[in-house]
């Protein structure tokens, strides 16, 4: 395989280690400024803090500026001074359709407030004024497509709906150019009588309406006909009495005060309803689970006003001389509060003196903050069942020149005057922002804009604590705010946000995907979704959002402002050369990690703002600045007391109970900037699935059934891509260049695998600190790789600057490795995405679809099995372009995979499926010449990449075509290829590792023998598990070929194999002919090597457990009368072959040494018995090949001299005692069957007590006679055995007499010997049948020993002995 340099190369495992790394960082920064970190617990601790509020400092760019101020549109001005100034006039904002409006009594005027077009249309279509205006998203299948919104109108006598279709310019860039708003006579109902106050709406397109009479009613619409109506109100919060008084009772008779509702706010996370009332009282009501439920009231607050301190239930004012100076104070506006704010809090009240109750509306707030039982997910998903105070912040209130107070109580707790105390007319509370407008008589008015400190807290000893130091006992960073003065011309009438722009909503929608814990973020509106991304501050999200604006909507005109995220403010410090101590300043105040992520965004033009260019000197000047030790530091050796820190935790004294640390690396802020600003970019992506199943059921085995698609739209992933990749980009070029870090280790060597990770290839465990050291670091003297422990890190010397300098850059090399494999891996999704990944996913297995739909965007960049997935996928995007309804050639496609993502498709893959393309072509090609010509280009293309093929799939597309020099060669340079040591055939080697070797091997050799299965016709062939994916595709039948045809490609087949020089394949090759009963070509074809192979099969140990036979089959005549060993029917199978392929070669000596042996193995205890008559035949064949080689002159040598000394007589003797042994054999099967004859015969009963047979003794003979029957046909017995053991004790004298015969007995002892045995044979014959059967014995028997030496066969002897007994029988008559 073609591989890059080591610089280049992202795969590995200094990605996972950086992957691991980014995951630390994404929980660490989500608990600092993300979910894990609650308002709540913020607000707790900052009730401990001395400073709440603090002011930016007056040297810094200031963080609010306004962009534009116009002022308001003539017609509405004209319009206003004709009414006298004496009519009703409302006002507001519509950020959806990025419209201002304004009604003057009957007068409609919507314009845009981001930019004057001239345009000011108005809607004057009722005679009655308008009460209340609002805007609601329209439900889907009711109204045409173009109308997107609802534009809802309220007068005292009716009720409008107005359709409003958007439309986008020219060039498509700006979606609301034009607006029009469409009449809907059908949707306008008359209003009984109720003066609407205000209009709210939720993102699934509900509208509620609050009615001066105090009650809430909805505006209900649908596509009904007929007597039904199409529009109708409905009460929800009246019952009967409510009916009653309305139809029966004249409002002039109606008595009571009535409290009016001024405000509606509706929480579409936890779709709960507030309403705000003109005396300050919020009601709260259940829309229900998912938003579609009933109205229900759940709880009412009132006297809100007067509460100090709700923390432990709301404590009220109780008087004195500093509350009796105070005017009464009121709710001015209430604001949800985002679920990524805070779990717990779910409404904000903003009071007339600038003080903010945060309330909630689950019972499980106490006086300890959050029950600990309950999680934040369920405290989501909760109903809301009270109302109640949390907590309550006191309001930022600037004083006459005495800095910044807080409330109506100065830090010295004196009361302030009446002059002092703020009077908020108008408030806007939204993801974190809150800006107060003061009512003030003059032409001016003041907005004090609070917004989330984001510095770090100010310690008394003048340094800044890390952000981690300075937390409550809770671990939470206390909620510390800036407040920034704006001056207005006129009164402030509404403040309302502006969304991102179009183009951003994508990267908004897929930072909110990640954010969200409950689903129907389909259904979210622009601004929920913007005010989940705001709430999770400017840290966080500087990179992937623009700069977030507001609009202040005055008497007179309209104010956009913009609020300078951190990263601006280092910009313009930049720009304008600021001194040095300004920029330690900023360094100081925000951290050496989070100044160092803020410069790479400027240094590599991340950040999101298309009015605010980075220029080329300000980006230089943020890479010197990242690269500055001064301002980022060094890396250090921290510890070896307790927190002992160049950094103090000013405030905090000596305590006896912290834990004293060893000394450890400590990086430096420019590797913690890195992480973070890493870890942020991939926040979007990281630990969420990269594929979405839709219409999916609840049952995951039911994923087969849904569609696959990518969870991010392509151009949410363009942006992302080119962020990173931008990242990388710069963090290349540095290296390349040897810029910071990089110049100061120039020299010191690759200190890989040294310094990164260990023996695991993994971080290190330890990180108690922001920037402390995440990687391993190896212990001095000892080995390389090894993970420091608790028993040698105080023996750990420390590092010299050197050396931690070396470590910092790999770390950063690690990291950009891993940016660069995420940019990759999100250019191969986009380009799945334009190719219907649902239909590229078809092509997977069911298995692999579950997988892809529950991988990661870690797992896919970091882990093997994300790799594989990936490789499966592009091999079904080649198919898309290659296959045989393909759009194209491998080239279309490869140049983008290649130069995009090179490690997901390298120069292997792509002569990889340039073969493919070729065998495609060869498939579909009726030219013999030509398809073996394809073939043999696609053999050259995979040959030089054999680690890369599917060796499965394109071998069986060559099987095919029938070339099968591929089929045996590619295997076997692939097998080569993974094992390159041959550790498989190593024996000096750990027996695992030699195992794991040979694994991979068999895989390959497993597909020549699947050729070999398929050629022979066998079923159930073995497939193993591809490990590439392919888009070769199987044909569904090939053509059938003739006998001869598969005999002659076998033998192609097996040619080819023998030829290979691969000792482990053609053990493997001769085992599998052996099961496909290719004994024949075996021994015809196979190599020298086929010997030794079987000599040693047949001494491997058996599955019986039997032992292994260390020595080898000697030739020598000698050896013969070794130990016989146990063979199972496995062993005596090679064995026979063995003794084939000497028989084949003409080495007859050799054969026969291994039929003896064969004949001679003892039996494999519960294995298959060997009969006598098997091993004759094995002596048989001994004896004819003993004979052969003595009998074969032409082809003497010297085993011919051991064939003449006794080799030919042993096998010619052995044979005789077999059949020796076969006769009693027969003989003692035949006296049981015998004595089981007599013994059925004669199965009366009897009364004799003295029968004349022994039944006993028969039974007892029959007995035994079975047991040696068995026992003498389990092995070859020596003549001694079978004679004393077998024929003589069962009276089988004519066999000994064959035997005594055989053994040429002679001298005197022998012939008395024999002449005893005849007399007992003549005996046992005239018993039986007289001397009659006597003289037939001696026919038979003598006929055997005639003629001899007179020995065996006694005539005199025998004579006399037939004459006694005759004349015996003739005296007894």
């Amino acid at each position: 395989m073609i591989r890059m340099s080591w610089e280049d190369d992202s795969i590995g495992p200094d990605v996972a280690a950086a992957g691991r790394l980014v995951s630390d960082y994404i929980g660490r920064d989500a608990g600092c400024f993300g979910t894990s970190s609650d308002l709540e617990e913020a607000l707790e601790a900052s009730r401990y803090s001395s400073h709440p509020y603090s002011s930016p400092p007056k040297e810094w760019p200031h963080p609010i500026e306004v962009v534009n101020a116009r002022e308001l549109p003539p017609v509405l001005v004209d319009r206003y001074n004709e009414a006298g100034g004496e009519g009703t006039a409302l006002c507001g904002i519509f950020p959806e359709i990025r419209r201002a409006w304004a009604s003057v009594d009957n007068s409609l005027f919507l314009w845009r407030f981001d930019k004057w077009d001239g345009q000011c249309p108005e809607y004057s279509g009722e005679e009655q004024p308008i009460c209340a205006v609002g805007l609601a998203k329209a439900k889907p299948g009711i109204f045409v497509e173009a109308i997107q919104y609802l534009l809802v109108l309220a007068t005292p006598v009716e009720l409008i709906l107005l359709g409003v279709c958007c439309s986008s310019s020219g060039d498509g860039i700006d979606l609301y150019a034009e607006l029009s708003l469409q009449p809907l006579p059908e949707y306008t109902i008359p209003s009984d009588g109720v003066t609407m106050t205000c209009v709210a709406c939720t993102d699934n397109g509900h509208i509620f309406l609050a009615g001066r009479d105090s009650h809430i009613y909805e505006l209900q619409y649908s596509t009904r006909s007929g007597w039904h109506r199409r529009c109708r109100k409905v009460c929800l919060t009246g019952g009967l009495s409510n009916l009653i008084s309305r139809w029966v009772l004249p409002n002039v008779l109606k008595f009571g005060a009535v409290d009016p509702i001024v405000e509606l706010v509706i929480d579409n996370e936890r779709y709960i309803l507030y309403a705000r009332t003109q005396e300050s009282k919020i009601q709260v009501f259940d829309l229900g689970k998912n938003g579609n439920g009933p109205l229900k009231k759940v709880a009412e607050e009132r006297n809100l006003s007067d509460q100090r301190d709700g923390r432990y239930g709301g404590s009220r004012s109780t008087g004195g001389r500093a509350a009796s100076r105070l005017s009464k104070t009121s709710i001015v506006s209430i604001a949800t509060v985002s679920t990524m704010e805070s779990k717990w809090l779910h409404l904000v009240a903003v009071a007339s003196d600038g003080r903010r109750m945060y309330l909630t509306t689950t019972p499980s707030i106490g006086t300890g903050g959050p029950v600990r039982g309950l999680t934040g997910l369920n405290a989501i998903h909760n109903r809301p069942s009270v109302l109640k105070v949390v907590t309550t912040r006191p309001s930022p209130s600037i004083g006459l020149g005495s800095g910044i107070t807080f409330g109506s109580l100065s830090i010295s707790g004196r009361p302030q005057a009446d002059s002092l105390v703020m009077k908020v007319e108008t408030a806007y509370y939204s993801g974190g922002l809150l800006l107060l407008s003061e009512s003030s008589p003059a032409t001016t008015s003041r907005v004090l804009i609070v917004n989330r400190d984001l510095t770090l807290p100010l310690m008394t000893s003048g340094s800044f604590a890390l952000a981690g130091v300075g937390t409550t006992g809770r671990g939470t960073r206390p909620l510390r705010e800036t407040v920034s003065p704006l001056s207005v011309e006129g009164r402030t009438l509404s403040i309302s946000d502006v969304l991102p722009p179009p183009e951003r909503e994508a990267a908004v929608q897929a930072s909110v995907l990640e954010s969200c814990d409950s689903g129907n973020i389909g259904e979210s509106s622009e601004m929920t979704r913007a005010k989940k991304l705001w709430a999770r501050g400017d840290l966080a999200t500087q990179h992937l959002l623009p700069r977030r604006r507001a609009v202040v909507f005055g008497t007179m005109g309209l104010m956009e402002i913009v609020f300078n995220r951190p990263v601006d403010i280092l910009q313009r410090l930049l720009d304008s050369n600021a001194p040095r101590s300004l920029l330690e300043d900023f360094f100081q105040r925000f951290g050496p990690g989070e100044a160092a992520a803020m410069c790479l965004l400027l240094a590599a033009r991340i950040i999101c703002d298309e009015e605010n260019i980075v220029s080329n000197a300000v980006a230089e000047r943020a890479a010197e600045a990242f690269e500055d030790p001064r301002v980022v530091g060094m890396p250090q050796m921290q510890g070896g007391s307790a927190l002992t820190n160049t950094i103090s935790t000013a405030g905090v004294g000596f305590n006896m109970g912290q834990v004293v640390q060893d000394a450890e690396p400590v990086f430096s802020g420019a590797h913690e900037g890195l992480c973070l600003c890493a870890s942020r970019l991939l926040w979007p992506l990281w630990e969420l699935p990269v594929m979405i199943v839709k219409g999916e059921s609840s049952d995951d085995m039911q994923i087969d059934d849904g569609v696959i698609v990518c969870r991010l739209p392509i151009e949410t992933m363009q942006i992302l891509e080119n962020k990173i990749r931008s990242l990388e980009q710069f963090l290349r070029s540095r290296r390349n260049q040897r810029r910071g870090l990089y110049g100061r280790v120039v020299g010191l060597g690759d200190m890989a695998g040294s310094i990164l990770y260990g023996a695991n290839g993994s971080f290190g465990i330890k990180d108690q600190g922001a920037g402390r050291n995440l990687f391993n670091t190896p212990v001095r003297g000892g080995d390389q790789g090894s993970i420091p422990t608790a028993s040698n890190k105080r023996q750990r010397v420390p590092y010299n600057p050197a050396e931690l300098a070396a470590m910092e850059v790999r770390g950063i090399e690690c990291i950009r490795r891993l940016l660069r494999r995420s940019g990759e891996a999100l250019l191969l999704l986009q380009l799945l995405s334009q190719h219907h990944v649902a239909r590229l996913a078809q092509s997977l297995d069911s298995n692999l679809r579950r997988k892809l739909a529950q991988l990661t965007f870690h797992q896919f960049v970091c882990s093997d099995e994300g790799d594989q997935i990936a490789t499966r996928l592009v091999a079904a995007l080649m198919e898309y372009y290659i296959g045989p309804d393909g759009r194209g050639t491998v080239d279309d496609i490869s140049v983008k995979l290649r130069e995009g993502c090179p490690s997901y498709y390298n120069e292997s893959d792509y002569r990889f499926f340039q073969a493919v393309e070729c065998l495609e072509r060869a498939v579909v090609t009726m030219d013999s010449e030509e398809k073996e010509k394809l073939a043999k280009e696609a053999l050259d293309l995979l040959v030089k990449v054999p680690e890369t093929a599917d060796l499965l799939t394109v071998c069986q597309r060559f099987e095919e075509l029938r070339f099968y020099e591929a089929v045996v060669e590619l295997p076997l340079q692939k097998a080569r290829a993974l094992d390159p040591a041959e550790d498989a055939i190593n024996e000096q080697i750990d027996p695992n590792r030699r195992q794991a070797a040979l694994a991979l091997r068999e895989q390959c050799y497993e597909v020549v023998m699947n050729a070999l299965r398929s050629l022979k016709g066998e079923p159930g062939q073995k497939r193993h598990h591809t490990e590439f994916g392919s888009p070769v595709r199987h044909t569904a039948s090939r053509p059938l070929l003739d006998q001869a045809s598969q005999e002659r490609y076998i033998r192609q087949i097996i040619q080819l194999s023998v030829r290979w020089p691969d000792q482990a394949f053609h053990e493997y090759l001769y085992r599998t002919m052996i099961e496909l009963g290719l004994e024949n070509e075996l021994l015809e074809l196979a190599g020298p090597d086929l010997v030794p192979f079987l000599q040693s099969a047949s001494r491997e140990q058996s599955k019986s457990g039997n032992l292994i036979i260390k020595s080898a089959m000697p030739s020598a005549p000698s050896s013969i009368t070794r130990t016989r060993q146990a063979l199972n029917l496995e062993q005596a199978k090679y064995l026979e072959l063995l003794a084939r392929y000497y028989v084949y070669k003409r080495q007859h000596v050799l054969a026969a040494h291994v039929l003896l042996r064969l004949s001679e193995r003892r039996q494999v205890e519960g294995g298959e018995m060997l009969t006598l008559e098997q091993r004759y035949q094995y002596l048989s064949n001994a004896v004819l090949q003993a004979r052969s080689a003595c009998s074969t002159h032409a082809t003497v040598n010297s085993m011919v001299d051991h064939c003449d000394n006794g080799l030919l007589e042993l096998l010619e003797g052995k044979l005789a005692v077999l059949r020796f042994q076969m006769k009693i054999k027969e003989e003692l099967e035949r006296i049981a069957s015998r004595v089981e004859t007599a013994g059925l015969g004669d199965s009366s009963p009897s009364n004799d007590p003295f029968p004349a047979r022994n039944i006993v003794a028969e039974d007892a003979l029959a007995q035994n006679a079975k047991e040696k029957a068995t026992e003498i046909s389990r092995e070859l017995k020596s003549i001694t055995q079978v004679y004393n053991e077998y024929a003589v004790p069962f009276e089988l004298w004519e066999i000994c007499l064959e035997i005594l015969h055989f053994s040429n007995y002679a001298g005197d002892a022998d012939s008395g010997i024999m002449r005893e045995t005849w007399a007992r044979l003549l005996d046992q014959a005239l018993s039986r049948g007289g001397v009659a059967e006597g003289c037939s014995v001696l026919r038979r028997v003598g006929s055997k020993l005639y003629p001899g030496d007179g020995v065996s066969l006694p005539l005199d002897t025998i004579c006399l002995h037939l004459e006694k007994a005759a004349l015996v029988l003739l005296e007894e008559g």
